[in-house]
This record gives C-alpha cells, structure tokens and sequence, in this order.
C-alpha cells in the first residue's frame, strides 16, 4: 500500500495516524525524504504495510524534485491511496493536482499507472470552499475510482479509510 501525492498532500500525517510510524511532519515541501514505512493494525488482528513515498511533482520522471529515486518504491505496491490536499493553502486545483501526479506516475510506467487507486481528498478540517471537495469527488466517480475524504488532525473519515484499504490489500490476488 503507497500515499502518493504532491509534497505536504498529508501523507506524513495520515501514516502517523494509522500506525506507529513517527515520520517527520512539518509545514514546507520535501519534509520526507525517504520512504517510510508503517504497520497498520484492524480490530480483527489482520496487519498491512502503508509506504509513505515522498511528494511528487511536475517532472519527477525526469528527475525533478525528488526524482525517480522514489518512483521506484511506488513500483513495489499493490495498491495506491492517491492523497490530495482539498485546502486553499495551496493556491493550486486539487482535480489539476491529481492530473499531475497520475501523468508523473504514468510517464515512470506504464504498469505503475494502471495500479488500484483510491482517491483521498485531505485536510477536510482546513478546507473552506466546498467545490475543491465537490470537484475531485466529481473526477473520481467520473473515473470510477473510490473516494474517501479525511482530516487527519480530526480523525474524520481515517478508520473508513484504513478498514477500506485494508480490505484491498488483504484480498488474495486474482488467481491465487
């Protein structure tokens, strides 16, 4: 299981709410500069793995930002929980933010884009125009991808996520 999104999406912050990870958490780019990784625990006892991969940006494929270094991690994963940040902080679309990060993941491979997704709108609590919520819930059911939309510092909606991507990382792979 791989958080994937722009750097600051909230993938720090998620991880550390789902399990014992303790990765550095802070308010500008690039905080995470490697990959951590976190055991995630369900009432019935069942673990998974969530890798957070550090932030992608425009041309990561190439090299940029953090560069394919951490591209390759993402490779390794069943499943993508795609992170985006639903807040005007940013300044940027969420619906354009994930566009961006499914092409540097496309452009990498082939093979990473055509991965499970699910699509978690964060920072709810901080989130003050509806429609930056409304429209990326629009794209992912326009997609037919499963939309999930959390606040971390709440806690709203994060066990609906974690049991939902537990689900699909426990189930057996098709043919086995």
């Amino acid at each position: 299981m791989g958080l994937v999104g722009f750097p600051n999406a909230g993938k720090s912050t998620l991880i550390s709410r789902i399990s014992a990870a303790h990765p550095k958490i802070a308010d500008y780019p690039f905080t995470t500069l490697e990959p951590h990784l976190g055991v995630v625990l369900l009432a019935d006892q069942r673990t998974y793995v969530v890798a957070d991969i550090p932030g992608l940006i425009e041309g990561a494929h190439e090299g940029h930002g953090l560069g394919t270094r951490f591209l390759r991690h993402v490779e390794r994963t069943r499943l993508l929980a795609h992170l985006v940040d639903i807040s005007e902080a940013t300044g940027r679309d969420p619906v354009h933010d994930f566009e961006v990060v499914m092409k540097e993941l496309a452009s990498f491979s082939q093979e990473m884009a055509g991965k499970p997704i699910l699509v978690v709108a964060t920072k709810l609590d901080a989130a003050q125009d509806p429609e930056r919520l409304a429209s990326l819930q629009r794209m992912a059911k326009e997609k037919g991808l499963a939309f999930y939309a959390v606040s971390s510092v709440t806690g709203q909606g994060i066990e609906e996520l974690k049991y939902a991507m537990g689900e699909r990382v426990l189930a057996p792979l098709p043919g086995h």
